[in-house]
């Protein structure tokens, strides 16, 4: 092509012209009688190396050259000849005093949506920088322009990082080739070089407003007629497109969830529908596995061992692998004051958090800490919508095609939290049209329960996917590892209960409940199944079915008490922060629903901290329409 000025004015006084490469120019920017300045870059014997540009380069014979030279020297050269391998030869152009004259590459940019189309084939790409991995051979780039994220490979040297300029955040122009490598995409890069000034202003702005769009959630229609779910689906959009658009950004996402059924049913399909949106936006087969982790927790807050932990894990990816600092997801958790010192901790490093949650929240607490927060508090409705229908909804909103695998869900969800919401029995008969009745819903729960209580702090993901039935077809293990999960906690749940019922201790209140506690510590199997949460719900369940009144269960320990409550409105989060303050020194902290939640407090004091929620629960309303809704927090 005829070079094209990009800079300084021609040769008025005369001059020869010579031709100043810009770093992105190629072999194609490059015609024969034209002097380009060069600038030598290797010595031998049979001649000199010389660059034009980032991706041009090649040899000056000795037989044409005079003198002598160093490396660094500045030459003007001209093409003598093209290689059938592409190797370029130049020689000396006969110019004495000439004017320099820049020349920029005329680009026909290549989208990452073009690729594989153009595998073997030079392409240009323009995007930001989202990833910068340095392996032991190349430095590969991860960019991400309008249309997904893309590797490209550089190659400077064994181990070396190629264009230590070029960082996270900056636009980029790539030019190289696609390649297929180990069953991924990526560009063998011949050269990058960093935009600047209005170049890479309007690079951005391109990229930005394609990011707008291709963030925007899907429109789905809900999977049942819910009016109170309806107030919530604003705020479910404004996360599902956050995570979209953290996907697309090429951020990772960590997910904390809480460990139990209706946590997993949160997590499962929102982890598996940004797996498949991840694996539509980077070309890397491996990005799914590398930027969306799911992890389980046990309390019913974030603790700082988990922050703490996140947190290191995030800066040891970061220095490892490039990686930006994540978006965390919290889910069935966080939303309350006990978090802050947690989100506090990771606001350090500007790690932004979404919280999706069904428990009794603070938005005073955790409203400026948080970049988006959905619970159905806010919108004056309550735990009766479980997290894990709202997840569906949130699943289906990034990634559509999922529905199909998660008509169970909702109604699996709702059943593990004991969820007497009016809407059930339409999430009941959702599930009966896939072919799972109550009895096989219930199993599920159950299974699911179980198989958190062994896998303790690990996700599990496979089998929890293969005892939710997402993401897999064998309709026949499935069945029986739900069976076999089911039978098991069952067995075990009614062993548990044959040591502990004899020790149950039981008294009328004023109010007319019945008051029934047990100490977990002592008077049950410890460390197993069931955990004392379990084992407290289990004990309440049945004392319901066998008196028919309002009825308030109190497993307790040496420091620390759960709670149900069935008929009577307790509103433990209230009765945590009274606690705290008539207590002194009590060490008082906890939450949860309305009718159920967990306490802890400092050993000396459970005598005193006992007593004082017992005369609460004394003076506390009946309300036959209330009823325990979800499994104790353990």
């Amino acid at each position: 092509m005829t070079p094209t000025p990009a800079g300084n004015a021609g040769a008025d006084d005369g001059d020869s012209v010579v031709y100043d490469l810009a770093a992105e120019c190629t072999a194609e920017d490059v015609e024969q009688d034209t002097p380009y300045l060069a600038e030598i870059n290797g010595i031998v014997d049979y001649g000199v190396f010389v660059d034009l540009s980032e991706s041009v380069s090649g040899l000056v014979h000795e037989s044409v050259l005079e003198g002598t030279f160093a490396v660094g020297d500045e030459l003007v050269v001209e093409l003598e000849s093209v290689r059938d391998n592409g190797d370029m030869a130049f020689e000396p152009a006969d110019v004495e005093e000439y004017t320099l004259q820049n020349v920029s590459h005329d680009y026909a940019l290549t989208g990452t949506d073009r690729l594989e189309a153009n595998v073997g084939d030079q392409i240009h790409l323009e995007g930001e920088v989202v990833q910068v991995k340095q392996t032991g051979g190349p430095t590969v780039f991860h960019v991400a322009d309008e249309y997904g994220v893309v590797p490209c490979a550089a190659f400077e040297e064994a181990g070396v990082r190629a264009y230590p300029r070029v960082e996270v955040g900056d636009v980029v122009r790539v030019t190289g080739t696609p390649e297929h490598r180990e069953n991924s995409l990526q560009i063998e890069v011949d050269g990058l070089s960093k935009l600047d000034g209005e170049d890479a202003e309007e690079a951005r702005e391109r990229l930005e407003t394609a990011l707008e769009s291709r963030a925007e959630p899907h429109d789905v229609e809900p999977l049942i007629d819910w009016p109170a779910f309806e107030k919530l689906r604003p705020d479910l959009r404004e996360v599902a497109k956050l995570l979209r658009q953290t996907v697309l950004e090429g951020r990772p996402i960590r997910v904390r969830h809480h460990a139990d059924g209706d946590g997993m049913c949160a997590a499962v399909p929102v982890q598996i529908a940004l797996k498949r949106f991840i694996a539509d936006v980077h070309e890397d087969d491996d990005a799914p596995r590398h930027l969306i982790k799911r992890l389980p927790a046990k309390a019913p807050f974030y603790e700082m061992e988990d922050a703490t932990r996140d947190l290191n894990f995030a800066l040891e990816d970061r220095e490892k692998h490039g990686q930006q600092l994540p978006l965390l997801l919290m889910l069935d958790n966080g939303s309350t004051a006990e978090d802050v010192p947690a989100y506090e901790t990771l606001a350090h490093y500007d790690i932004p958090i979404a919280v999706v949650d069904h428990h009794h929240p603070d938005p005073d607490a955790v409203g400026d800490l948080l970049d988006a927060h959905v619970n159905p508090y806010l919108h004056d409705e309550d735990y009766r919508i479980t997290t894990g229908m709202l997840c569906v909804e949130l699943a289906r909103m990034i990634y559509p095609d999922l529905t199909n695998e998660l008509r169970h869900v909702p109604a699996v969800a709702g059943l593990a939290d004991r969820s007497k919401a009016d809407a059930m029995d339409d999430y009941l008969q959702l599930a009966a049209d896939e072919g799972y009745d109550e009895d096989r819903l219930k199993d599920v729960s159950e299974a699911l329960d179980y198989a958190a209580f062994w896998l303790r702090y690990n996700s599990g993901d496979q089998l929890i996917e293969d005892l939710l039935q997402i993401d897999n077809g064998d309709a026949e293990r499935h069945r029986e590892l739900v069976s076999f999960f089911a039978s098991r906690a069952r067995e075990e749940v009614d062993e548990q209960l044959d040591a502990a019922m004899a020790h149950l201790e039981h008294e009328d209140l004023d109010n007319g409940a019945h008051l029934y506690r047990i100490d977990v510590e002592n008077y049950a199997h410890r460390f197993t199944y069931p955990a004392p949460g379990k084992t407290t719900g289990e004990i309440h369940d049945r004392k319901i079915e066998e008196t028919g009144d309002p009825v308030i269960t109190v497993g307790y320990g040496p420091d620390f008490a759960v709670l149900r409550s069935d008929g009577v409105r307790l509103d433990i989060p209230q009765m945590v922060s009274e606690l705290e303050e008539e207590v002194p020194g009590g060490g008082v902290s906890g939450g949860g629903h309305l009718v159920v939640g967990s306490i802890k407090f400092v050993k000396g004091k459970r005598e005193k901290v006992i007593d004082a929620l017992v005369e609460k629960m004394a003076e506390a309303d009946i309300d036959e329409e209330l009823s325990s809704a979800a499994p104790i927090d353990d």
